[in-house]
């Protein structure tokens, strides 16, 4: 592990249920998304996946998916709960940012390199898409890209550790339903930093199928892993 995530914060698993994978990980390279910048040097991008070898966040085939795509609510990340990992205040809540209901890679591609290229404050909003922002003492948590009308939570509003935020969706810069959870010192994002975070509990898939703990840890890249907390992980 690297010297920089040994006196990580350590929080709850946001999510809930199996089949979850973080394909951006600091446990893979710091920063974890290439950039400093918007507080994200120890960010995450969790989606959801299935059975088959690989990644596949679509029940359809590799080909299918890499060219044409899929509907954006038959994706299994789409609609899964997300929840406080900590007592907490909300900072900020925004919805109401429109989802696209079709992924097309190229076009997700696309959209992530204009929106790299013409960056600037006020565009955080189109990044983020709908978000939560959250504050327990000096640490903030940051949770992007949440679907259309389902935050649960308002500004200044206290929650508790569990709480449903909202639910995984597709707005901003996502190239697929997915969950980009960070921890940061600041909720101004232009000038925070990021803050390395592990989590206190949660399961791993070995390559002989059988779950095993870990504890105060942070998910590789390519780990299949499961939450051991209670409560839905669906739409339900």
């Amino acid at each position: 592990m690297p010297h920089e995530l040994e006196n990580a914060v350590v929080v709850d698993f946001p999510l809930r249920g199996a089949g979850w994978m973080a394909v951006t990980t600091p446990a893979a390279r710091i920063p974890s998304h290439g950039v400093d910048i918007l507080g994200q040097r120890y960010a995450f991008d969790f989606i959801k996946v299935d059975d088959r070898a690989g990644v596949h966040v679509h029940p359809t085939s590799t080909f299918v998916a890499s060219t044409i795509g899929g509907r954006t609510d038959e994706c299994y990340a789409w609609g899964a709960a997300v929840h406080a990992p900590f007592d907490a205040e909300v900072v900020a809540a925004v919805d109401g940012m429109p989802e696209r209901r079709w992924i097309n890679p190229f076009r997700e591609a696309a959209r992530m390199i204009w929106n790299g290229v013409t960056f600037r404050p006020d565009r955080i909003p189109a990044i983020l898409g709908n978000h939560v922002i959250l504050r327990a003492g000096d640490v903030y948590a940051g949770f992007a890209h949440l679907v259309p009308g389902s935050v649960e939570v308002a500004s200044g509003d206290a929650i508790a550790s569990g709480a449903i935020l909202g639910r995984v969706g597709h707005t901003g810069n996502s190239t697929s339903p997915h969950l980009h959870f960070q921890l940061m010192d600041s909720a101004d994002l232009m000038t925070a930093n990021g803050i390395a975070c592990a989590f206190a509990a949660y399961e791993v898939r070995g390559a002989d199928g059988l779950w095993s703990r870990a504890e105060r840890a942070i998910p590789g890249p390519r780990e299949r892993i499961r939450s051991i907390s209670e409560g839905p992980d669906d739409g339900a």
